[in-house]
């Protein structure tokens, strides 16, 4: 995404005072992406720590948008902010098949999952660096099982207090999004039997899971200040909540998703994320208070959607009963679609349909397993599925 500094509102201003608007139409937006990769051995399908190697040899094409992560084995990249859902598309095949040229002339493959299929070293092999090092003082075995890999989608708001509101009325999306995207069913040679094995992983830190619904921007500013002088956060890129805004560039980050077996995946939570922010932006516009599901419930729904992803049974928030997570997803798209403009409802048109057809990732995994029970064939089946 840009460089470009956040701008504030008034530290008081309630997250969901209606802004003044002379649009009628739904808000136009630009998103972006952030993905992770595992490098792998192609002959031994185990991971390799020469993550750093590919990054640099990636860099000669993509200059600053591929970077480290956290370990050794992952390799990060980064898109620039785009309108059109068909140009973001292109420039997300075009970074993977960079990444993976990188790899490949280094003898190595990238896989884009939650989580690897094989086994990991432990303790991990972390990136050099002092914030590394800090990280695992303060976090300690935390940082030994972080060999997860996410998607985040960034959609561009100039100021806190509406990045706020718009979270507010993204937090019930959140299990719907989860399942939609889970692609992390194995850890360590073992199929855990969810969907998203990371969302677990990932839940267990400080600051992580869903975000708290925020009534002001002093409330947000006021709780990751006490998060700070408590310790609890090494610095303010450490709020890991699955909704969040960006430290950094003026953007609400959704975080909530695994790393995505394709482009065309990758594609269609973007879509869902964006038009979900459209309709949650004219909400907001409208003077329209968001919808506060009890903590306990939605992090249930999360459990239940890592678990059993878009084949099985979502949890209704506003009562609690289980419903096939294919209505949650319906009612997903009939909340998203109907702010996209048309040219971003023909891109994801296929890629909806090979989800129903096909399932999300983690289905794919698994069929990809079944095959021949082979673990190896799961690693084949995800190198390809990254740059196809």
């Amino acid at each position: 995404m840009t460089s470009e500094k956040r701008t504030s509102l008034s530290d008081a201003a309630p997250v969901d005072s209606p802004s003044p608007s002379r649009h009628a139409g739904p808000p136009v937006v630009r998103v972006g992406v952030e993905e992770e990769y595992l490098v792998v051995d192609p002959i031994s399908r185990q991971l390799s720590t020469r993550a750093d190697k590919v990054v640099a040899e990636a860099a000669t094409e993509l200059g600053p948008r591929v970077t480290t992560e956290l370990t050794r084995y992952q390799v990060e990249v980064r898109t620039r902010p785009h309108t059109s859902l068909g140009a973001l598309g292109e420039e997300l095949r075009h970074t993977r098949h960079a990444v993976a040229r990188a790899a490949g002339r280094l003898g190595l493959r990238i896989v884009s999952t939650g989580t690897p299929v094989l086994g990991q070293h432990t303790p991990l092999p972390l990136t050099a660096g002092e914030r590394y090092a800090q990280s695992l003082a303060t976090f300690r075995a935390l940082d030994h099982e972080q060999t997860v890999c996410a998607c985040h989608i960034h959609v561009e708001i100039p100021d806190l207090a509406t990045a706020l509101a718009v979270s507010n009325h993204l937090r019930p999306w959140l299990p719907a999004l989860i399942a939609l995207s889970a692609n992390s069913p194995y850890w360590d040679g073992q199929d855990t039997g969810y969907d998203s094995w990371r969302t677990l992983t990932w839940g267990r830190w400080p600051v992580a899971g869903p975000p708290p619904y925020f009534e002001s921007p002093r409330q947000y500013e006021d709780l990751v200040s006490t998060l700070l002088t408590s310790q609890t956060l090494l610095d303010r890129a450490g709020v890991y909540w699955d909704i969040r805004p960006s430290h950094h560039v003026p953007t609400l980050e959704v975080r909530v998703a695994d790393a995505a077996p394709t482009p065309d995946d990758t594609l269609l939570l973007a879509a869902a994320v964006k038009g979900l922010a459209i309709a949650a932006l004219t909400a907001v516009r409208d003077g329209r208070t968001a919808p506060r599901p009890q903590v306990e419930l939605l992090r249930a729904a999360y459990w239940r959607a890592a678990r059993d992803g878009i084949r099985g049974q979502s949890m209704d928030l506003t009562t609690g009963r289980l419903q096939p997570a294919t209505r949650h997803l319906d009612h997903l798209w009939n909340t998203a679609l109907p702010g996209l403009p048309p040219d971003d409802l023909a891109t994801v048109q296929l890629a909806r349909q090979r989800l129903a057809d096909q399932g999300n990732g983690a289905d794919r995994q698994r069929a990809a397993y079944r095959r021949r029970h082979s673990y190896q064939d799961v690693v084949d089946h995800l190198v390809q599925q990254t740059t196809a």
